[in-house]
């Protein structure tokens, strides 16, 4: 193998470990901040949650999926749990009101 293509994998590993790495921080930053009774400001959740969600699509990215595949998913997804009648969707509309979101975004 070429010392080049060597260095690319080895740099590639790196950044799937990192972004592992990112989305656990994140994740239990979030849970801290909801364990402390949410005294942390609605923008600071909001960076939290956004950095999960980016560094789970860098993550597939790296893994191969496009983010189109990834968008895919997250639609086919939303549309079960409607479909299937989730308790989020049912309570609350949030399902619907998501799918809205995405398509208004689009637009």
């Amino acid at each position: 193998m070429h010392k080049g293509k060597e260095f690319d994998i080895a740099k590639n590993v790196r950044l799937v470990e990192w972004l592992k790495s990112e989305i656990l921080t994140s994740v239990a930053d979030l849970f801290k901040m909801l364990a402390g009774g949410m005294k942390e400001s609605q923008e600071v959740i909001t960076d939290c949650l956004a950095s999960i969600i980016v560094a789970c699509y860098l993550l597939g990215r790296r893994l191969g999926i496009q983010f189109a595949a990834v968008d895919r998913k997250v639609e086919a997804k939303i549309r079960l749990g409607i479909i299937e009648e989730h308790e989020v969707e049912t309570d609350f509309g949030d399902l619907s009101e998501l799918s809205r979101h995405i398509k208004e975004s689009r637009e």
